[in-house]
C-alpha cells in the first residue's frame, strides 16, 4: 500500500478489528433497544464509542490506556485533531454507561430517551472516527 496512509498489514488489520468491534457493540445495542434492555444498551453504547476512539489511536499508533473513561480518551485523541472537540459532550454522557446500570442500584436502568440519546451518540462518534481513517 502506497500513499500518506501507508501501514503495514497487521496494523491495519488492528485498526480494522476496533471498528468492527465498534460496530458490532452498536448493532447489539439496537438489537436490545428493541427488546426495551435500556440498561444493556447504554453499556454497549459506551463500548462502540470505546473502541472506536481506540481504533483512530491505534491509527496513530499511541499505546492504548486501559480506561473506560472517553474523555480521557478523547484528550489523547484531541492530540492529533482538534475536531474531536465537537465530542466532548458524548464522550461526558456516555462516559458513566461503563459502569452506572450494570450493577444493582438506586436505578435499575435509564430510561428510554437516554438509550435513545445513547444510541444516536454512539452512532455520531463511529462514524466521526471512520472518516478520519483510511480506507476504512
Amino acid at each position: 500500500m502506497m500513499g500518506e496512509f501507508s501501514m503495514d498489514d497487521a496494523h491495519y488489520h488492528e485498526i480494522q478489528q476496533w471498528l468492527l468491534k465498534s460496530q458490532r457493540d452498536l448493532e447489539a445495542a439496537k438489537v436490545l433497544f428493541e427488546h426495551g434492555l435500556f440498561d444493556v444498551v447504554v453499556y454497549h453504547c459506551q463500548q462502540s464509542a470505546e473502541k472506536a476512539l481506540k481504533a483512530y489511536l491505534v491509527h496513530q499508533e499511541v499505546i492504548l490506556q486501559k480506561t473506560h473513561n472517553l474523555v480521557v480518551l478523547l484528550e489523547s485523541c484531541l492530540a492529533f485533531d482538534i475536531n474531536f472537540e465537537i465530542l466532548r459532550d458524548s464522550a461526558e454522557i456516555l462516559t458513566p454507561y461503563a459502569t452506572e446500570f450494570r450493577y444493582p442500584g438506586d436505578t435499575i436502568e435509564p430510561e428510554k430517551y437516554e438509550a435513545e440519546e445513547a444510541l444516536a451518540i454512539a452512532s455520531l462518534v463511529l462514524d466521526f472516527v471512520v472518516k478520519l481513517l483510511p480506507n476504512s
